[in-house]
């Protein structure tokens, strides 16, 4: 479970103690008591099986995957895979490849739903670049935490210049939400729209020189 899970949680546990103390009845504790334990269940972090092999990108989160689409960007054709988190998802955010952040860049927005298309460009926002290195040598994968209807803060626990593991915990995006994922055109998807991924394990697509073992 991440940090944030113990604080909401013993907050509202201490809060139902105190309303048990003030009114003498447990009935006044039911609602802090389901709370508590939403917000327990909500901020778990379940161990993830990350998988093994050259130039494999895995997902940044859990969800639905609700667009493939190829695209256009400066530095050239790109593809983009968006994954919808619902607030039944685990939150936490994991790095798609191993490498380098060369680039953090965190976006104040609005609040629109996930869903929504307008979502990536005009929501709260942090989009960062990862340079591969060792097995993942040569990708660059770009992602993006994006906010959804709910969500009112993004976390990201990692700057610029870090190293990150395939796979690993980078941070998470509180309630519903979304990520993308922008990687080269010449990789094989290995997802599609409607298929459920699990962040760290899950694999998006893999480069065509990469081994899928």
């Amino acid at each position: 479970m991440v940090r944030d899970g113990y604080i909401y949680g013993l907050s509202l546990l201490a809060v139902s103690a105190a309303l048990r103390w003030a009114t003498g009845s447990w009935v006044w504790t039911i609602a802090p008591l389901v709370l508590a334990a939403f917000f327990l269940w909500f901020f778990r972090d379940p161990r993830r099986v990350i998988p093994v092999g050259e130039g494999l990108i895995v997902s940044p989160g859990d969800g639905r995957v609700t667009e493939t689409v190829s695209i256009t960007t400066p530095a050239g054709p790109r593809q983009r895979i968006s994954i919808f988190l619902s607030v039944f998802d685990v939150h936490v955010n994991r790095a798609p490849i191993g490498g380098v952040l060369s680039r953090v860049m965190y976006q104040k927005g609005k609040y629109l739903n996930a869903m929504n298309p307008a979502s990536a460009e005009r929501n709260e926002q942090n989009t960062v670049t990862v340079n591969g290195a060792g097995k993942d040598r040569g990708i660059e994968v770009v992602f993006k935490q994006i906010a959804g209807l709910l969500a009112r803060r993004i976390v990201f626990n990692l700057s610029e210049g870090q190293t990150v593991e395939r796979g690993q915990r980078v941070g998470l995006i509180k309630f519903g939400s979304r990520v993308d994922t922008v990687f080269p055109a010449e990789a094989v998807l290995r997802v599609k729209v409607g298929d459920r991924v699990k962040g760290g394990s899950s694999v998006l697509a893999i480069m065509p020189s990469g081994d899928s073992a």
